[in-house]
């Protein structure tokens, strides 16, 4: 007979309390608290670098049905700092998994809390705005969990796309493909990676950090500016590396952080958003064509901008924008061939609305040849 868990809370730093059963490690786990719209693809939000120091909260009323397995991680490891389910499925089927999703992440040792009413605690960040929160143990949050509460730094100001980017250069592809592309790693997903290597792309990715001489000296056909968490202002040695390489007309393709990082570094500037975008089903409009994407999303921070262009930076036009609100999903230069999107084209599982801004970047990386 199978014991339930024990109780367990998530505490908002406003003070609201939300109950239900903690699985997974006790001690209080502190991180800012987000909501994803996602109905399938948990496996990949839970290793996206992205989603590091957050504690993701589910809409999709049951998690886990389908298990997890060793194909789909978008990083080597579980990225968030905690989950919020209602229903953590106590059972899996599919004929691709390796495992269940409660023992996979109590391996990495990532707290769960389930039977949690998942929809208020939705409307409550909706209306509130994304905020810290702490999960503990028991009904009741402790003296220790108030503490941790207390002392967690906000993500503006925090620089993750360091913590998070690999330390080491590395190259992912066939050593003999049409193309070499220079990755810059803020916390760039393996989805991303694969895309390049099936558009006929060698990938040498750096550490986010690297200097634009060093990768200038790798004479790349073009450069690719990965997603990341954390603060765009944060990331202060990007922008001048940016620049560097921008000045010798190599094409540039930025999504996510990469996209506030261009924007960034030509004047524009960011700011944090009540409550972010996250999901597989944010409508996105190609303003130069008209035409209307499902985009997958995940980002709390925005260029500032709207339909009539970006503020402060003249020399970017914006190419896309949100449908439900209005903020900036898309730039490019005016003069250089350098464009980037703060949606996922690379999304797994999807949506793939998107996936040909892969052969655009080609294509810029052909006429830099011709």
């Amino acid at each position: 007979m199978s014991t339930l868990p024990p109780k367990g809370f998530l505490l908002l730093e406003d003070g609201t309390l939300f109950l239900g059963r903690l699985v997974g490690p006790t001690a209080p786990t502190v991180a800012e608290v987000v909501f994803t719209t996602n109905m399938t693809g948990y496996q990949e939000v839970f290793t996206d670098p992205s989603y590091r120091g957050q504690t993701v909260v589910l809409t999709a009323p049951q998690i886990g049905n389908y298990g997890v397995n060793t194909e789909d991680p978008e990083s080597a490891k579980p990225q968030v700092a905690g989950v919020v389910v209602r229903e953590l499925s106590p059972t899996y089927s599919n004929w691709r998994a390796t495992g269940g999703l409660r023992e996979w992440l109590e391996e990495h040792q990532v707290p769960v809390l389930t039977e949690v009413d998942t929809r208020r605690l939705t409307k409550h960040l909706r209306s509130a705005g994304v905020m810290r929160g702490v999960i503990g143990v028991g009904d009741t949050p402790s003296r220790e969990a108030l503490a941790v509460l207390e002392g967690c730094p906000s993500m503006e100001g925090l620089d993750l796309a360091t913590v998070v980017s690999t330390r080491e250069v590395y190259s992912w592809g066939k050593p003999d493909a049409t193309y070499h592309v220079v990755a810059y790693d803020y916390g760039i997903k393996r989805n991303i990676l694969r895309l390049f290597e099936a558009h006929d792309c060698r990938v040498t990715v750096v550490p986010s950090d690297t200097p634009a001489d060093r990768v200038l000296a790798m004479n790349p056909d073009g450069v690719f500016l990965s997603n990341g968490p954390g603060d765009p202002d944060a990331v202060i040695y990007a922008p001048a590396a940016i620049r560097e390489i921008a000045a010798t007309k190599t094409p540039m393709f930025g999504i996510c952080l990469g996209h506030q990082l261009i924007g960034l570094s030509f004047g524009a500037r960011t700011e944090k958003m009540p409550f972010g975008h996250r999901g597989g089903n944010q409508p996105v409009k190609d303003l130069e064509t008209g035409k209307v994407l499902i985009t997958s999303q995940n980002h709390g921070f925005a260029v500032v901008g709207s339909v009539e262009g970006v503020e402060g930076a003249p020399d970017l036009a914006i190419t896309h924008v949100n449908l439900n609100d209005g903020t900036v999903e898309g730039l490019r230069h005016r003069t250089l061939p350098i464009f980037a999107v703060q949606y996922h084209p690379e999304a797994a599982p999807g949506p793939h609305d998107a996936v040909p801004l892969f052969d655009r970047f080609l294509e810029a990386l052909r006429n830099r040849r011709q």
